[in-house]
């Protein structure tokens, strides 16, 4: 383990030898780094927090910190993340709550960029990328390969459907439809498929096809959601990525963006 002479790593700390701890860094008791993680500089990170390896921070990066939630009482909540992810300067990433079920999650190969925040009981999935100070609340959840572009708002408790991309600027108060572009134009609204995204993840044509079928019934036809997914339902090729949409909006408590 290579420590900077300035730096502190308190005795309770798990810390992988191959780890990376640079100058001003501060690693709490209770924190656990796995191999080759690596703290460039002014990085603090606080526990209970689980992180697994080839993690990097960047300078000024919050890891683990108590959340920022009236209600919490010093309970010794926890964070888990991942291997392989990006943290740029200034992020800040929070531990979770008892009522959150006392737990915040980031998945492996995220990349999350400088003044983001993930707020308490956050659960976040593998190769998310959040942008320049996208600002997540409370028990917000991104499925993998999610986009959420820079200045972006999340409202507490809305869910981010996989392969989903939002544009800069776009304050999200009900749940992204997983596969959709969502932005902000002189509203907030779904702007169909994500067919680019979907391409460069190596989804067939007839797999977006399909997808693209079931967003012209849900987006673009008269019918209202209810009647779309019931029609998406009675078709027998649908496919799982259809699937995975209709449950997504059947689980929705909050409301879906069309």
């Amino acid at each position: 383990m290579t420590v900077h002479p300035t730096a502190i790593v308190a005795p309770g700390a798990k810390v992988d030898s191959s780890c990376q701890i640079g100058p001003y860094c501060v690693v709490g008791s209770g924190v656990e780094l796995g191999e080759q993680c690596r703290l460039l500089s002014h990085v603090v990170v606080e526990g209970p927090s689980k992180i697994g390896g080839h993690n990097i921070f960047f300078p000024f990066a919050s890891i683990g910190t108590a959340p920022q939630d009236l209600t919490y009482g010093g309970e010794p909540t926890r964070l888990e993340m991942g291997d392989h992810n990006k943290i740029r300067e200034f992020v800040t990433i929070n531990r979770g709550t008892l009522k959150g079920g006392g737990l915040t999650r980031v998945g492996s190969h995220t990349l999350i960029m400088a003044y983001s925040h993930v707020a308490h009981d956050c659960q976040i999935g593998d190769r998310v990328i959040l942008a320049n100070a996208a600002t997540l609340g409370g028990h917000v959840i991104v499925e993998d390969w999610a986009t959420v572009g820079a200045l972006c708002p999340v409202h507490h408790f809305v869910r981010i459907g996989a392969y989903s991309f939002i544009g800069g600027g776009t304050t999200i108060t009900r749940d992204v439809l997983p596969f959709s572009k969502t932005a902000a134009a002189r509203d907030t609204h779904a702007y169909g498929l994500n067919a680019t995204g979907l391409e460069r993840r190596g989804f067939s044509r007839e797999r977006i096809r399909k997808i693209h079928h079931a967003y012209k019934l849900l987006l673009a036809s008269k019918l209202n959601t209810s009647q779309a997914l019931e029609k998406l339902k009675q078709e027998s090729d649908r496919g799982e990525d259809v699937d995975r949409l209709i449950r997504f909006i059947e689980a929705s408590e909050r409301g879906v963006i069309k």
